[in-house]
């Protein structure tokens, strides 16, 4: 039995809003996992990645200088607004974000998922 062409295509459409739902739910940022394996949604690559690969993509593409992972801070003076930095806290690493004459977590200038500021070395980054 064939289907009439405006049901077989109405039922495509139906098919391929289904296969897609669970993309569409999520938003560039979002975190999931926090309490096991963290991972960040990338909307631009349509996957999950590992929060530390979530922040290196990101900072890859930031406007301002990435100054790598590291465990000490770049000198005052050679940092420029919307610099990005892996700071290696005792407890793992945080995406650092210049703004406004000072290394603020990412999360609270950025504003993805408060998570951010609750997995790996965030909480206690400053310290």
């Amino acid at each position: 039995m064939t289907l009439p062409r405006p049901f077989a295509a109405c039922g495509f459409a139906v098919l391929l809003a289904l296969s897609n739902f669970d993309v569409a739910a999520q938003t560039h940022g979002q975190v999931k996992g926090a309490a096991t394996t963290p991972e960040a949604w990338n909307a631009m690559e349509g996957q999950w990645q590992p929060v530390e690969a979530w922040w290196l993509a990101y900072a890859s593409t930031s406007e301002g200088h990435f100054w790598g992972k590291r465990a000490d801070y770049p000198p005052y003076e050679e940092v420029g607004e919307h610099d990005t930095l892996l700071i290696v806290a005792q407890d793992g690493p945080c995406l650092m974000y210049f703004f406004h004459n000072r290394w603020r977590r990412a999360q609270d200038v950025r504003r993805w998922d408060p998570v951010f500021n609750q997995i790996l070395g965030c909480p206690t980054v400053f310290d």
